[in-house]
């Protein structure tokens, strides 16, 4: 897998996929340009007279929970059902998963519509299991990404979902393997919204390559070493917010390969 990931950031880039996202407002700005700065097309839409045609002319769609309303629920049911029909891929990014009972019916009622990647920190994705009894502090983790291995596996085995674990190591989980991503830089917690990023650019991926598994980990990888790289000559966060995204755009195959640490379970 490893000498694939950089061919599908390659591929991604030549294909310039068009991603469908219904996201919060606190970060469709941010998601927007990871998108292109990675190679792909953002189509942000929520309009219920339009979102079920939006999804048909995509390639992917991404559901970010974040900021919940009435109205956007409706527009997030009405894509993920349209998209289920269309067998096209798409993602739920379950922010703040356990936070409130609306937010959990929600996410159940997303998850009956079987996506194919679901990415979160260990807490929302320990509550969207419902695995323990741990709670979730507003959208930020209170736990490990390892501590959620046997959540993720349980999403996993139910629903059909990858499932992404973000943290100091992001975990990647399919039926078939266990993949443990161990880069990125402490400073990216400090940026809002950049968990929401790498899910929109989980989007592009899985728009474009095959292999789920391989699609999110080349994300992952793309999203976790450009800020490694971007933190390195970083004043603090509003620096990193910047040349986060001219990494994404102009990483190189070597500084890629170089800084990649991946192991396979």
């Amino acid at each position: 897998m490893d000498k694939q990931l950089w061919k599908h950031i390659q591929a991604v880039r030549q294909a310039s996929p068009l991603v469908h996202n219904i996201t919060n407002f606190v970060v469709m700005n941010n998601t927007a340009n990871a998108l292109l700065a990675v190679g792909a097309s953002p189509i942000m839409a929520h309009a219920h007279s339009e979102v079920e045609e939006m999804v048909g002319i995509c390639q992917s769609l991404v559901i970010n929970i974040g900021t919940l309303d009435e109205y956007f629920v409706t527009s997030m049911l009405l894509a993920a059902k349209r998209v289920n029909e269309l067998q096209k891929p798409w993602l739920l990014d379950p922010v703040g998963a356990g936070a409130t009972s609306y937010r959990n019916t929600v996410l159940s009622q997303l998850l009956e519509c079987k996506p194919t990647v679901v990415r979160g920190n260990a807490s929302e994705i320990l509550a969207l299991a419902k695995a323990n009894s741990t709670t979730t502090k507003g959208v930020d983790s209170t736990a490990q990404s390892n501590e959620a291995l046997d959540a993720a596996r349980f999403i996993n085995s139910k629903y059909g979902a990858v499932v992404c674990i973000s943290g100091a190591t992001d975990i990647i989980v399919s039926q078939e393997q266990t993949v443990y991503l161990s880069n990125g830089n402490a400073l990216m917690t400090k940026v809002t919204g950049l968990g929401c990023s790498a899910s929109a650019v989980i989007g592009a991926f899985i728009a474009t390559v095959e292999n789920t598994t391989e699609a999110v980990a080349a994300a992952m990888a793309l999203f976790s070493i450009s800020g490694e790289l971007a933190a390195k000559h970083s004043k603090g966060p509003g620096n990193l917010q910047v040349n986060l995204l001219d990494t994404l755009h102009a990483i190189t195959e070597d500084e890629f390969t170089n800084t990649l640490k991946i192991k396979h379970a």
